[in-house]
Formats: structure tokens, sequence, C-alpha cells
């Protein structure tokens, strides 16, 4: 019974994991309150997610508030793009429904397409910007491109983030567990989601790279021998 509490048990680590995701979505919750930190926030977010995903958790703070450092510049300018033209198609469709005009079927077709971009390169903007360094351009741009080739991990990342959403509307009485995990919890099933896609993208492991280029060097070394001692021999 007493193996049960041990700290490598299974049970702890599973309390461990629910504590961490509580904490994480604690800190999500207060970092968004100003609405133009919310990038920042996700940005954090989904790193920390990923890390606990992968078991390199550490501490939750500490790796939250690196992320959140180290790309709040970025983050928040894609937040505020993204916050404008969420606007501008809220707007478009309030026209669309009360102004009592008749408009033409394609334009309703390229609005609900945009629309439907949007949420896909929304869905690992952020991820990939915890994750991988590069422009704003082409990080919306790569976020759009792996939502499409992984449509239906993109679908099911969506389904996530809705999940909370659907439980606050229709089940208000399990409003605790989506205080608690209303926010982490999609960011991990997403982060084991987008997890492999990421893997394929990444660079190798240091310790990797720094045995081949050990590899490399001795070899070099051996070439630059044998050219001497060539020459040696010519002398």
């Amino acid at each position: 019974m007493g193996r049960i509490f041990d700290l490598d048990s299974p049970v702890m680590n599973f309390l461990n994991k629910m504590a961490d995701l509580i904490g994480l979505n604690l800190l999500a919750a207060i970092c968004c309150i100003p609405i133009f930190t919310i990038g920042a926030s996700m940005t954090a977010l989904h790193y920390v997610a990923l890390k606990i995903v992968r078991n390199e958790e550490g501490y939750i703070v500490k790796g939250f508030f690196k992320s959140f450092k180290e790309n709040f510049k970025q983050a928040t300018i894609i937040w505020l793009i993204l916050l404008a033209v969420m606007f501008i198609l809220l707007g478009d469709l309030i026209i669309f429904i009360y102004s009592g005009i008749n408009f033409p079927s394609w334009l309703k077709i390229v609005l609900l397409v945009a629309a439907i971009l949007i949420v896909f390169a929304t869905m690992h903007v952020f991820p990939l910007l915890s994750r991988f360094e590069n422009s704003v351009k082409n990080t919306y741009k790569n976020s759009l491109l792996m939502g499409i080739l992984a449509f239906p991990k993109t679908i099911l990342m969506m389904v996530c983030w809705v999940i909370p959403v659907a439980i606050a509307i229709f089940l208000p009485q399990l409003m605790p567990v989506v205080f608690c995990f209303g926010i982490s919890g999609p960011a991990v099933l997403c982060a084991m989601l987008y997890n492999g896609t990421f893997k394929r993208f990444e660079p190798q492991e240091e310790e990797e790279a720094d045995e081949w280029f050990i590899e490399e060097e001795e070899t070099q070394e051996g070439t630059e021998t044998g050219v001497m001692q060539e020459n040696d021999g010519i002398e």
C-alpha cells in the first residue's frame, strides 16, 4: 500500500501531472487577462504542454515565463493580426445577417473559405512559434500548410478546443473541471497530436550532433595527416 504513494509510483506521477496541468491552466488564464498578451500566453502554454507530453516539463512556472518572455514580441504581433482579421470577419458576418441585403452566393463562399483557412492556420501558429524560430510571415505560412497537410489532426485539435466551451454551455455543473483544465487540457491533447509532426522538422539531439561533429573532425584530421605524410614522402 505504501508503494502507491512512492514519489516514482504511477499514482504519484499522475497526481503530479494533474497538479502541473492545473498550475499551467491558472498561469495561462491569468496571462490572458490583458487581451494583448493572449498571443504570448498561448505560445508559452504550448511550449510547456509539449514539454509535458515529452516528459521534459521541469519547472512549469519557469518554463512558461521563459517562453512568454522570449516570444512576446512575435506572439503579440501574430495575435494582433489575428484579432484584426477576426473582427473584420465578424463584421462581415453581422452585415450579411442583419443588413437585409441579398449578397451573392460567391461572396458568402469566399468569406467561409477565408474563415476556414484562418482557423486552420491558427491551430498551429502558436505551437510553431513556441518551438521554431521564424519570421511572422513564415510562421503563419507554415502553420497554414501544416494545418492542411495534417488535416485529420487539425480537425481533432479544433475539437479539443471546442470541448471545454461545450461543457461550459451544456454541462455547467462540470465548470470546476473547465476551471482546472479548460485551457491546459486542450493544449496538452493538441501537443499529443502535433508532437510527431514537429519531430520530423526538429534538428537532431545535441548529443547526436556533437558525436557527428567529433567523428567528422577526426576524419578531417586523418585526411590532413595523410596529405602531410604524402607530401613528406615527396619531399
